[in-house]
């Protein structure tokens, strides 16, 4: 019954139809997105200890070395490192 319909009337057919996919382009849209959960990226922390050391000298002889290591590692996302003066 309703094939008959659409059969006799195609341009009925097709606004019905590209109403049906505007609709639904705009709820994709409109649509929230609380089903994905916010996620944060994994995070590697590394601590050497060089007692007696200053800042510089943590920095030439271990940190940098460590640095060079740990870089270019895939998906890692930024680096930061922080050398202190009591040899951390």
């Amino acid at each position: 019954m309703i094939s008959e319909v659409f059969i006799k009337r195609p341009v009925t057919a097709i606004v019905i139809s590209l109403l049906i996919m505007i609709v639904g382009g705009i709820s994709i849209v409109s649509l929230p997105i609380s089903q994905y959960p916010s996620v944060a990226p994994p995070t590697v922390s590394v601590t050497a200890n060089y007692t007696g050391a200053d800042a510089q000298t943590v920095e030439q002889t271990v940190t940098t070395p460590i640095e060079s290591q740990i870089n270019g590692t895939p998906g890692m996302l930024y680096m930061s490192s922080n050398s202190t003066s009591n040899g951390q």
